[in-house]
Formats: structure tokens, C-alpha cells, sequence
């Protein structure tokens, strides 16, 4: 039977048969690898996500982590799980060899990990926080640190977290006021709450490493005074043994709305409740040069955000899948055509009503599966360019394609999933079925590591005006090549073609005009439209190159990925139109609006 958790051909096609990964092997950083162990580690996940991960998703949902006022309480699968993906390797898939990593493809080790957050969001998340805190700290940590804290991470032995948020500041990381003075001994006590921390406290593995924004005593106001450092839950001797408990606690827990696996607190540094070394704080050992937190969380953040897109992506295909499943095997009705009335009925994807609702959801799982995984794919070149020149070329577009890459497929992948619930009817909506709990996991997308609104702001704000529109001018060239490989097949493929490329330069020319505008606040007034617009038109893009990539190939699948490209051309892209009409008539409705009206 093929999975409901993830389609193992369709991330053949786009790896081997679009992505050409193959190639990949021919730069030395992966000459080690090929496409017998690309093969070998996806059948891999497979395995370890259908046996391990997704047979206690829904016990993971239905019973949310408790805490009694001193620990926090997981059922005893999460662990079991994690130390499965820790024991084979897979949180070292994509790190240099130097630092005990495979060196595999980015784009390969995303397909990977993409079966465990399909599988089960809520206990892939811990891994996944951990492998993104071990690469900032392999970025901008000292060699000390690298040592005492990431090589433990990668074994599966400490996990790690993002801590920024604080109760009164959310997104607004420049307000944060927790606190890190300097101690005689190079480390400082750090004071302060913090909130919506993920897998902030629990008892597995040995230790949990934090990841601490806070303000020194001579910060400057504002973001550029934060300053990052590593706040141990127990500290670390010399030999590498467990020391004493740091003064790290928790307020409590947040109870949530979906992805429940994942515990969320509220820690509180520096209370008294614990004194390391006799003393109260929390000892915190800062990362790199002080006031320059932030821009280190950036890298985390950055990697976080294209894994929040592919989860988001992830979510939304099992949710798909198990809708698809259902569709198959429901017998209800009969056809309009059908001249006995009380004849066998059919199954309800026999209907057009319900085809109509599963291929929006292939041509949103599918067209946002494809944008993940090119932009892993850029990942790849960047860090094996040839030169400078072609470094920042790739990184120009991987700047203008992560907020879309993390904001389009977390509002989609809702939609999906809501068509998913709808395609099961009043079956979907209750518990006896998991695409109501997936409906519930997704809605976290939007909101956590930069929310909708605040990934509108970037793109327009600062990746494409910021840059004078330059990072626009090359994502349109890079679509002009696949438009240009579309006209050449003729046919349907040449007139998705131009009807991509006819949006494409109605967008630059609304972004000309938006610049065009003076005000700061009327130009980004209607910021989150313009992301709805580059969103479809980017996956559009996604599209016509699996399209090029499917060229004359036969079989159901590939007319399966015809007709998606189809729905997506004739249903989906005609919506950009009124988006980019509004953005053009600078529309100042939100801004005129006053508060006292509501």
C-alpha cells in the first residue's frame, strides 16, 4: 500500500528527475555520495518515521506533555523515537565531515527529514531544534563551545533550544529586558522570562541547551544592544560530566491548540530557585562579540524558517494523503448520469466536487514540496560555489525566496488541510481521524519564527526594495529560463508559460509603483498582499518546472502532475491578478483606519 505519510515517488521525480541531484556528486564537498546512498538513507526515514514516529502521533496529541510544578512529563515515546533518529546518524546528515557530519545534499537530507515532520511534527520538532542550535553554535561559536556543547547535541545526548520571546515583547525582539551581568569568572548570571519556548524543559536526554537573547549592562537601546548566550538547564564540568542545576525553572507550560507533542513553556532565568555556585542566576556563557545576538540568532532563525515551510508542507501532505486514502475507499452516491437509483454507489473521488478539493490540495503540497526542496537545492550550490560571485548570486535569491518559502505553504498547507477535513465530511471533523489534529498542527505555521505579517514586511521591505529591486531582477530572470524552456515544448507548457511570464512583469511593474509611492507606511501598508501575490506566482514557477521536467514522459503519475499544473494555472495564478490591482492602486484603507472606530 503506498504511504499516507509522505509519497516516496514524488520525491523521486523531484530529486532525480527534476533536481538533477545526482550532479550533486560531481562537486568534491559530496564525492563521497551517490544516488545508491541517496536511496539507501530516504528508504531509511521511511522506515524509522512509518515505525517509529507516526504510531504514537495521535497518543502524542491526545495525551500533551503535564508538568507538576517541578518536571515536565512526555509519554515515554517521544524519547524512544528520538533515540532511534540519534542512533542512526540522521542529526549529522548535512554537517562537514570535520565536525563528525555526512556532508549529504542539503536538498537530500530535507527530503529526509521531511518523512519525520510528516509523520509526527510534534516529536520531530526537538530534533530538529537541536540540529539548528549545533549549526549556529558551529558558526559563531568558540572552539571551546563547539567541543563542550555541540558534539553532545549531535549524539543525541543534550538537546537544544531558541530562546527569544519574552511575555511582554513577542516578535519585538529589540524590547527584550532580560538580563546578563558579568561574573569574575568570564561568565555572566543571566535574569529574565522568557515565553513560547519550545521543548524549553523535559527529562529526556542529559541536558537541554538554551540559546539566550539578552542585554548586557552597556547594551544600546534597541535590537542592536542584544547579545547571545548559551544557558545550560545543568552546567558542565571540565571532564564533560553533568554538574549542578543552572537557576533555569519554569512559570509553566502552554497548552496548544495543535502540535502538542512539542512541549511550550515559559522558563524563568536567574529566580533563586536554583544558586550554581552558591550564587543566584543562571550562568550563561556568551556566544561570539556582545550586541551581536541577534544577528547570530538570524542564522538559526533563517535555517528555521525554510524547516517551518517544510513542515508546513508536510503537515499538509499527510494530510492529503490520508483525505486521498479516504476518498478511494468511501462509497457514497451515485453518478448524475447513473439511470438506476438504487445501482452499487461509487467511491466519492468518482465525484468532481471532491477531485475538485484533492487536486487543490496536490497542486498546494506538491507546488510548496518543490519550492522546499529548491531551496535546499540553492543551500547546496552556495556552499560549493565556484567563486564569490556566484555565492552571493544564489544567496540574492535564497534572501527573496525564504519568506515566501516559509510564509506561502504555512497559509496554503491550512487550506489544504481544511479541504482534507472537508473531503471526509463529518468523518473529518471528528477524532477519529487525524486530519482534523493535522488542521491543528498547521495553524502554528503562520505564527511562530516570524509570523505572516512580519515575513510580508521582510520580503517587500527589506529583500526587495531594500536591495533596489535587484533580488526581484534575478528570481524574474531565473523564471524567465524555466518560461523560456516551457515555450520551446509548445503546447499547454508554452501557454502556462506565458501566462506566468505576463504576471511576472505585471508584479514588477506594481513593485516599481509601490516604490514609486514615498511614504514608508503606504508602501508597506499592504505588505502582506504582496507576499500573497509573489507566493503564487513563485509556485506557479514551481510548477511549469516540474512540468518541463515531466515533458513527454507517460504513465498516471506524470498526467497526475499534467493535470495539477493545469489546476494550478487555470484556478490558482488568475488570483494574483486582483492582488496586484489592489497593490497598484495604493489602497490606504488600513491606514486610514482609526482605532476608536473598531
Amino acid at each position: 500500500m503506498p504511504s499516507t505519510i509522505l509519497s516516496a515517488r514524488d520525491l523521486e521525480f523531484m530529486l532525480f528527475e527534476w533536481l538533477d541531484v545526482e550532479r550533486l556528486s560531481e562537486r568534491p564537498r559530496f564525492a563521497e555520495h551517490d544516488r545508491a546512498s541517496y536511496d539507501a538513507l530516504l528508504a531509511l526515514c521511511e522506515e524509522l518515521a512509518t515505525e517509529h514516529f507516526a504510531t504514537h502521533y495521535r497518543k502524542s496529541d491526545t495525551e500533551e506533555p503535564t508538568f507538576d510544578g517541578s518536571k515536565v512529563t512526555l509519554i515515554p515515546e517521544i524519547e524512544a523515537a528520538l533515540q532511534k533518529l540519534s542512533r542512526a546518524d540522521l542529526l549529522t546528515l548535512s554537517l562537514d565531515e570535520e565536525h563528525g557530519g555526512m556532508q549529504v545534499p542539503r536538498v537530500v537530507a530535507s527530503a529526509c527529514m521531511a518523512w519525520f515532520t510528516a509523520a509526527n511534527i510534534g516529536t520531530a520538532a526537538y530534533s530538529f531544534l537541536t540540529i539548528a542550535n549545533a549549526g549556529l553554535l558551529l558558526a559563531h561559536g568558540s572552539p571551546e563551545q563547539v567541543e563542550r556543547w555541540v558534539g553532545p547535541m549531535l549524539e543525541g545526548r543534550f538537546f537544544g533550544t531558541m530562546t527569544l520571546s519574552e511575555p511582554h515583547a513577542g516578535s519585538s525582539l529589540g524590547d527584550v529586558v532580560t538580563r546578563a551581568v558579568p561574573a569574575d569568572d568570564g561568565t555572566h548570571r543571566i535574569f529574565g522570562s522568557k515565553m513560547w519556548i519550545s521543548g524549553g524543559d523535559h527529562e529526556m536526554g542529559d541536558n537541554i541547551v538554551h540559546l539566550v537573547l539578552a542585554k548586557l549592562p552597556d547594551a544600546p537601546a534597541g535590537s542592536r544592544g542584544i547579545s547571545l548566550f548559551i544557558v545550560p538547564k545543568y552546567l558542565v564540568d571540565d571532564d564533560g560530566s553533568i554538574g549542578e542545576r543552572n537557576d533555569v525553572s519554569l512559570a509553566g507550560i502552554n497548552h496548544k491548540l495543535g502540535s502538542r507533542g512539542t512541549v511550550n513553556t515559559a522558563p524563568v532565568f536567574g529566580d533563586g530557585a536554583f544558586t550554581p555556585g552558591g550564587a543566584p542566576g543562571a550562568v550563561g556563557y556568551l556566544v561570539g562579540e556582545p550586541h551581536k545576538g541577534l544577528s547570530y540568532m538570524f542564522h538559526m532563525m533563517n535555517a528555521a524558517r525554510l524547516g517551518v515551510g517544510m513542515s508546513a508542507t508536510t503537515t499538509a501532505y499527510t494530510a492529503y494523503l490520508k483525505s486521498l486514502e479516504y476518498a478511494r475507499s468511501r462509497p457514497q452516491g451515485r453518478s448524475l448520469t447513473a439511470a438506476d437509483p438504487t445501482g452499487p454507489q461509487v467511491p466519492i473521488i468518482e465525484h468532481a466536487d471532491v477531485r475538485r478539493m484533492l487536486l487543490a490540495q496536490k497542486s498546494y503540497v506538491e507546488g510548496a514540496l518543490a519550492l522546499n526542496l529548491w531551496c535546499s537545492r540553492l543551500l547546496d550550490e552556495q556552499v560549493t560555489a565556484a567563486d564569490d560571485a556566484e555565492r552571493l548570486a544564489v544567496g540574492q535569491l535564497l534572501d527573496i525566496l525564504t519568506p515566501i518559502a516559509k510564509s506561502w505553504p504555512s497559509q496554503w498547507g491550512q487550506e489544504s488541510c481544511s479541504l482534507a477535513i472537508q473531503v471526509l465530511g463529518g468523518s473529518g471533523y471528528t477524532r477519529d481521524h487525524d486530519v482534523e489534529a493535522h488542521w491543528r498542527d498547521q495553524r502554528l505555521n503562520p505564527i511562530h519564527e516570524g509570523t505572516h505579517g512580519i515575513q510580508a514586511l521582510d520580503l517587500l521591505g527589506r529583500k526587495v526594495l531594500g536591495g533596489g529591486g535587484a533580488a526581484l531582477l534575478a528570481l524574474a530572470g531565473r523564471i524567465q529560463e524555466t518560461v523560456d524552456g516551457a515555450t520551446a515544448l509548445g503546447g499547454e507548457p508554452a501557454a502556462h508559460a506565458a501566462a506566468l511570464k505576463a504576471t511576472v512583469d505585471r508584479l514588477g511593474e506594481v513593485t516599481f509603483g509601490l516604490a514609486g509611492l514615498g511614504d514608508p507606511e503606504r508602501i508597506m501598508a499592504n505588505a502582506t498582499v504582496y507576499l500573497e501575490a509573489a507566493g503564487h506566482v513563485v509556485i506557479a514557477w514551481m510548477w511549469l518546472e516540474q512540468l518541463v521536467a515531466v515533458g513527454e514522459k507517460e504513465g498516471d503519475f506524470y498526467d497526475g502532475k499534467r493535470a495539477a499544473a493545469r489546476y494550478f494555472f487555470g484556478w490558482e495564478l488568475p488570483k494574483v491578478t486582483p492582488m496586484l490591482d489592489l497593490l497598484a492602486s495604493g489602497d490606504t484603507t488600513t491606514l486610514d483606519m482609526q482605532a476608536s472606530w473598531f
